[in-house]
């Protein structure tokens, strides 16, 4: 294996480490969200074991990463600027089906901020069990129309609206009209 490949597979298991232990999750916990046993992330976060894709895809599912943070490569000189022109935004990764992610932010391992134009497809939805985890999401509508629940509370994002929320607050969103809905949204994920 090539040094700039070995330096990659090298670290995944410690990203998925930091990542658990930032979200407060024991290896236990991190096993039921993604459905990958408790024995396996041990050894990958111990780098005794290297992912399948399935099961990094799992794994980033359920820390809400897209597979790229866990296998760009980080630079030394830590990015701090990205321009991304239009046309050349980057599909993000997402476990949910009917949305599509163009990202319009920098690389999530290097950001706090990650933001992206969605398109959600009508009938698409979060699914059944509400999501929580650390940080914060904005969404800002360009078009349609999206349902969130949020806690207890119902909101209708039509055009112009947005709603801003901190996620340990137990969320789902789907798309109940008859047109795609396209937002601009923005996910803060704590360090």
């Amino acid at each position: 294996m090539n040094s700039k490949l070995s330096k990659v597979v090298s670290g995944i298991g410690p990203k998925v480490k930091d990542l658990r232990v930032q979200y407060g999750y024991s290896l236990q916990a991190l096993a039921e969200r993604s459905d990958v046993s408790a024995a396996a992330i041990h050894k990958i976060e111990q780098s005794g074991m290297v992912p399948t894709i399935t099961t990094l895809l799992k794994i980033a599912a359920a820390l809400n990463r897209p597979v790229a943070y866990f296998v760009e490569e980080g630079d030394d000189d830590d990015v701090q600027t990205v321009f991304t022109p239009a046309g050349a935004n980057k599909p993000i990764y997402t476990s949910h089906a009917g949305i599509d992610l163009a990202g319009i932010s920098g690389p999530y391992g290097e950001f706090l901020v990650a933001a992206a134009t969605a398109t959600v497809i009508p009938g698409a939805h979060s699914g059944a069990k509400p999501m929580q985890h650390a940080g914060e999401e904005l969404v800002y509508m360009l078009s349609g129309q999206l349902n969130f629940t949020v806690g207890k509370s119902e909101y209708v994002l039509r055009q112009g609206d947005s709603l801003h929320f901190r996620t340990h607050q137990p969320h789902l969103w789907r798309n109940t009209s008859d047109t795609d809905a396209v937002a601009i949204w923005m996910a803060l994920r704590p360090q």
